[in-house]
C-alpha cells in the first residue's frame, strides 16, 4: 500500500470518455486521446491493499489487482505490466471490453465507491507497449510436439500462445479472412480499435505461432485429420449458435441477426467496403435484446446515422442500487448504462431501452420489407404478454441480439470429430477440459454421478481439448482468456507429463453471482 489514507482522501474518478457528439462524429475508441496516466496514478492509490483481496476472487484470471496498483501509484510501469502480465496474456483487451466484476468485489464496495480496476488496467497495458516492455517471449527449447487450436477468439489465443512459450510448435485455424474471432468482427471499432488485436497477433507470430486464415475445419478440412495430424488439438470455436425469434413476420427483409450486422460494420471499417452491406443511415431501428451485443448494435447504428434506436429488453428495469439478494462481493444486477446508452441520451435526451418488452410480431409492405413491431409489456413472473399494453413501433431495420445458445452443432467438425453435448448445450469434456466423444461416452460407468457435467464429459478424449464458450457457453473475454491459460495447462500436460502453466479456472467453475 502506498497510501494507507489513500481511499480516504481520494474520490473515485473514473477516466472521461470523450465527449457524446464528439465520438458519435467518429470510430475511434470512445477514450481514445485521453490523458490517463496521472488520473490513474492518483486512483491506484485508493487501492487498500486488502488482507483478502476480494477483487481476486471476482476476477476468473485471479489478476494481482493491489500488486499493480501499487507499482501504477508510484509510476513503476514495467513493474506494474510485468505484475498484470503475469496473469493475463491480454490485458489490452480485458481493460477496454470486461465489464469489471472486479470493481463489484472490491471491499472498498461494502460502504464506498470502488478502485477504478478497469481504467488502471488499461492505462498499465498502453503503457506497457507504448514502452517496448511487451516483448515477443520465445521459447528457449522445443519439445517437438504439435498443437492444433481451431479458432482464434480470445481462448484460441490465450492457448496458443502459453504453449508455444511452454515450447509446443503450435497452429492456429481460423475459418474467418482475419484472425480474432469476435473480437475482429463482433467487437465494434469504438469499443476496442484493431490495431490493438493486430499487434498482439505481431507478437505472438513472433513468438513461434503460425496462423491459417480461411479455413474451416470440418469443411474445408476434416477435424478427424487434422487430429491425427498434431499431437493435441484444442477447440475453441465459441458459442455462435444464435437464438431466433419465432414469431410472425419474422421472414421480412430488413430483420437481422446482430452478429451479422456487427460483422459488416467491422468488415467496412477494416476497408472491405466503403459502405456496410447492411447500414441504419436514416432507418428507424429497433434492437431486440438487452445485452452487451445490443448495447454494440446501438453505438454502431447511431455512428451509422439511424433516425431513430430503441432497444427491447424482456427483463424489468434492474434496482439502482445492489439488492439484499445480491450482496457483496458479488456481480449485481444494477442499472447500469453503457456508452452507447449515454450516446442515444445524449442525442434524444431518454434512455433508449424499453424494459419489460415482449415482441408479438412484425408488420411489412408490399415489397416485403419490415416497416413495424408490435410489442407489449410483460409480466414480471412468467414473461407472459400483457396484450392490453400493446404499442406499434416503426421499425424498417431490426436487429435480434438475442444471445447463443451455444456452439454450432449440425457442423462437420462436431461428426468427425464425435463431439457431445453436456447438460448446458455445449461441448462434453471432463475436468481436465479433455473432449467426451460420442464414442467414450458409451464407456461409463452407470455410477458417475451427475452435476455440472454429464455422465458423457466425464469419459474424456485423450488428445482432444475444449476451449472458451464451446465448453463454457457464452460468456466474458476475461473467462475466455481464463479458459484458454486453463486449457493450455492441460494440453501441456497431457504432451508433457506435468505443466508449470498456471491453471486460473476448472471447467465447471461459474462467475460469483448470487
Amino acid at each position: 500500500m502506498t497510501d494507507p489514507h489513500g481511499f480516504l482522501r481520494t474520490p473515485r474518478r473514473p477516466v472521461p470518455a470523450r465527449p457524446v457528439q464528439e465520438r458519435l462524429s467518429d470510430w475511434n475508441e470512445v477514450y481514445a486521446g485521453q490523458a490517463r496516466l496521472p488520473l490513474v496514478s492518483q486512483q491506484a492509490g485508493r487501492c487498500m491493499d486488502c488482507g483478502i483481496p476480494f477483487c481476486h476472487s471476482g476476477c476468473p484470471l485471479g489478476n494481482l489487482i493491489p500488486e499493480w496498483n501499487a507499482y501504477a501509484r508510484k509510476g513503476d510501469w514495467w513493474a506494474a505490466a510485468e505484475r498484470l502480465h503475469a496473469t493475463n496474456n491480454f490485458p489490452e483487451f480485458t481493460g477496454r471490453l470486461c465489464p469489471a466484476p472486479c470493481e463489484d468485489a472490491c471491499v472498498l464496495t461494502i460502504n464506498a465507491d470502488p478502485v477504478t480496476i478497469k481504467n488502471v488496467e488499461q492505462a498499465i497495458a498502453d503503457e506497457s507497449w507504448a514502452r517496448g516492455y511487451a516483448m515477443p517471449q520465445p521459447p528457449e527449447r522445443l519439445s517437438g510436439k504439435t498443437v492444433a487450436v481451431i479458432g482464434s477468439g480470445p481462448a484460441g489465443l490465450a492457448a496458443a500462445q502459453q504453449l508455444t512459450r511452454a515450447g509446443h510448435a503450435v497452429a492456429v485455424y481460423e475459418r474467418a479472412d482475419r484472425v480474432g474471432g469476435l473480437l475482429r468482427y463482433g467487437i465494434p471499432v469504438f469499443k476496442m480499435e484493431k490495431c490493438h488485436l493486430d499487434r498482439r497477433i505481431e507478437q505472438m507470430r513472433a513468438e513461434g505461432t503460425k496462423f491459417l486464415t480461411g479455413v474451416d475445419i470440418g469443411g474445408d478440412l476434416d477435424a478427424a485429420e487434422l487430429a491425427d495430424r498434431y499431437d493435441a488439438l484444442v477447440v475453441a470455436v465459441g458459442a455462435t449458435g444464435r437464438r431466433e425469434l419465432p414469431v410472425p413476420g419474422r421472414e421480412l427483409y430488413g430483420i437481422h441477426q446482430a452478429m451479422e450486422y456487427l460483422t459488416l460494420a467491422n468488415r467496412a471499417a477494416e476497408g472491405d467496403r466503403d459502405v456496410p452491406v447492411v447500414t441504419a443511415e436514416d432507418r428507424h431501428v429497433v434492437i431486440i435484446g438487452g445485452g452487451d451485443t445490443g448495447s454494440d448494435c446501438l453505438g454502431t447504428v447511431l455512428r451509422q446515422g439511424a433516425a431513430s434506436a430503441v432497444q427491447l429488453d424482456i427483463n424489468p428495469e434492474p434496482c439502482a442500487a445492489r439488492r439484499d439478494t445480491e450482496p457483496w462481493p458479488v456481480y449485481p444486477k444494477v442499472y447500469r448504462i453503457s456508452h452507447a446508452h449515454e450516446e442515444a441520451r445524449g442525442r434524444d435526451g431518454a434512455d433508449p431501452r424499453l424494459f419489460s418488452s415482449a415482441t408479438l410480431r412484425f408488420e411489412g409492405d408490399r415489397t416485403g420489407h419490415v416497416r413495424a413491431l408490435r410489442l407489449a409489456e410483460v409480466e414480471p413472473e412468467g414473461r407472459r404478454p400483457l396484450l392490453e399494453t400493446e404499442q406499434v413501433l416503426p421499425a424498417d431495420l431490426v436487429l435480434l441480439a438475442l444471445g447463443f445458445f451455444g456452439p454450432e452443432r449440425d457442423t462437420g467438425l462436431v461428426r468427425q470429430l464425435g463431439l457431445t453435448l453436456d447438460d448446458r448445450g455445449n461441448f462434453a469434456r471432463d475436468a481436465t477440459f479433455a473432449a467426451a466423444t460420442v464414442e467414450s461416452a458409451e464407456t461409463v460407468e452407470e455410477s458417475v454421478p451427475e452435476g455440472s457435467a454429464t455422465r458423457a464429459a466425464r469419459a474424456g478424449n485423450g488428445g482432444v481439448f475444449i476451449a472458451g464458450d464451446a465448453g463454457r457457453g457464452q460468456s466474458l473475454v476475461v473467462w475466455a482468456i481464463a479458459e484458454g491459460r486453463s486449457v493450455a495447462a492441460a494440453t501441456d500436460r497431457y504432451l508433457s507429463g506435468s505443466t508449470v502453466l498456471p491453471a486460473p479456472i476448472a471447467p465447471y467453475d461459474r462467475p460469483f453471482i448470487a
